[in-house]
């Protein structure tokens, strides 16, 4: 049964039309994933659903009775409320239950007529049925189940007024999943969550009895949870029944067809063009001019414009053009932690780390938030010193930084000016340079205080592939790139000359680039001979 249906959706922001023709429908139980570029309209989709955002023009239209959930509207609570009264909040209705039987219970405790004793009781029942059928006594073990499968125990006591953004946000997405909607609508739910979390959500959805919406760039999380693909482009959504890998094959093969189908029209449109000027050619020859020949021209020239003409399909989108250029090479010992330990409010965050790579090696660092694994990149850099051990990086190492909490020093500079900080060229290249990375035009004098997380990372990475560098460093490179981004980044670090050490929890990208992992868990760390997918299986075996 059709939970919601959109149909001829028109959306205008500043003059611009984000969707001219958004059309479809959505069935109870599905599991759809909605991808495409930034900007293309992914998050706007789900905010008309939640009634957040208006249609200029067409419908949407939501079966009576449906109660929606959307994680990135984060509710106003009470400022002193805590974290666990937040979570027991979603279970209002079921909490009235409990309020009114409290009250009858001091009622029964008191001298009445047993005719009003028998009433009292009576409604007790009752109440006591419809609260036992709303799963009333188990409300502390569904906010415990959640609490442990997204990692916010340790939050619980705090008040969530005072939570940072992720926190709130994971918090917010427990308070979602314990209400349970009849659709729930996800607006790239991984993004704070660690490795571990990341999967139990997985697990949580496969047995969700409502209708799940999910906006993610998250690739591994998608093939693991949705059933349908819907691919927001050019202000349209194309609807793939497939997963994420599925959907991949089926446009790629759809997109061929219709290129097919395109060349082809045009090879018919150019014949009747030349048969229309040659018919008209010869009727205007022959004496006197042939009217049955004109009379031809004109009913081919008429069956021309009726013709539908098909729109050229795009083959490739705009993408980032990144290629990592290393320097001379590193010696073949590349860093070198031995017995490494550190130290935060008198307990041991790790302690006894051994970390050994060589020369044009991937490694990659994988823990729950919170181990230490952007301590350990930090350590590599000398901007944090370990409480105990030793630390050695070889020869020639010239190393390249990115992090996903990357900040300007001087967040009024433009991106142009503060490109050409790091890189020496002229302002005429260096424009060039940027257009390789999506800031065209009048973009390039844009503050960098004022950029997106996606084009912090564009305008980082483009100064890395610019710089002198054999070993890169990578604090969640694939935060706040879109699917094709990631992409461009994967090719581009799988064909660099150096060396690479990342952390990450995205599965797709450690699974596609790195042949070892470092699995940091219970202060310590343990190393594989394999991508991330082995090195669960080895660590679960």
């Amino acid at each position: 049964m059709t939970i919601c249906a959109c149909q001829s959706v028109k959306k205008m922001f500043g003059g611009s039309p984000v969707f001219t023709n958004l059309s479809f429908e959505i069935q109870e139980k599905e599991r759809i994933g909605v991808v495409g570029a930034n900007g293309s309209g992914k998050s706007t989709i789900l905010k008309l659903i939640a009634g957040l955002e208006k249609s200029d023009e067409g419908t949407i239209a939501i079966k009576k009775g449906t109660r929606i959930g959307y994680l990135a509207q984060i509710p106003d609570f009470p400022e002193s409320w805590t974290c666990l009264e937040v979570l027991h909040s979603a279970f209002d209705s079921v909490n009235q239950l409990k309020l009114q039987m409290a009250e009858l219970e001091i009622k029964l405790s008191t001298e009445a007529s047993e005719e009003q004793m028998g009433k009292w009781l009576d409604s007790y029942g009752n109440l006591q049925a419809r609260y036992m059928e709303l799963g009333g006594y188990e409300i502390e073990s569904k906010i415990e189940k959640v609490a442990n499968g997204l990692k916010i125990k340790p939050l619980l006591q705090n008040r969530f007024s005072q939570m940072s953004g992720g926190e709130r946000t994971k918090v917010n997405l427990a308070y979602m999943l314990l209400q349970k909607p009849d659709l729930l609508l996800l607006d790239e739910p991984t993004n704070h969550l660690d490795i571990t979390s990341v999967e139990w959500l997985e697990q949580y959805i496969a047995y969700y009895e409502g209708t799940v919406m999910v906006v993610s760039h998250d690739r591994y999380f998608l093939d693991q949870v949705v059933t349908k693909i819907m691919d927001v482009e050019e202000g349209e959504a194309h609807i793939y029944h497939h997963s994420y890998s599925g959907f991949i094959e089926a446009k790629e093969k759809k997109l061929l067809a219709e290129f097919q189908e395109f060349q082809e029209q045009q090879k018919k449109i150019k014949k009747m063009k030349e048969a229309i000027k040659r018919l008209r050619d010869w009727a205007n020859r022959a004496n006197p001019p042939s009217e049955s020949l004109h009379r031809r021209a004109t009913n081919m020239q008429r069956a021309l414009d009726r013709m539908t003409v098909k729109k050229k399909p795009i083959i490739e989108s705009k993408k980032m053009n990144l290629r990592f250029e290393a320097s001379s090479r590193s010696g073949k010992e590349v860093i070198q932690m031995k017995n490494i330990a550190k130290i935060f409010h008198d307990e041991f965050l790790f302690h006894s780390v051994d970390l050994h790579l060589q020369y044009k090696q991937r490694a990659c660092i994988v823990g729950d938030n919170g181990s230490g694994k952007s301590t350990l990149l930090h350590i590599c850099l000398g901007q944090t010193t370990a409480d105990e051990g030793e630390v050695k990086m070889g020869s020639n190492v010239k190393i390249g930084y990115l992090s996903q909490h990357h900040r300007y020093e001087n967040p009024d500079m433009t991106v142009l000016d503060t490109f050409r900080e790091e890189v020496a060229v002229a302002e005429g290249e260096a424009r060039h340079i940027l257009a390789q990375f999506l800031f065209y035009g009048a973009s390039v004098f844009k503050r960098v205080g004022g950029l997106s997380g996606g084009e912090r990372m564009r305008l980082r990475l483009a100064q890395l592939m610019h710089s002198d560098l054999n070993l890169l460093l990578l604090d969640e490179p694939t935060n706040h790139l879109d699917i094709e981004s990631k992409e461009v980044l994967e090719a581009a670090l799988d064909s660099f000359e150096g060396t690479i050490l990342a952390v990450s929890h995205d599965r797709y990208f450690l699974n596609t680039l790195f042949t070892k992992t470092f699995w940091l868990e219970n202060e310590t760390l343990q190393a594989y001979e394999g991508p991330y997918d082995w090195a669960k299986q080895k660590r679960n075996e």
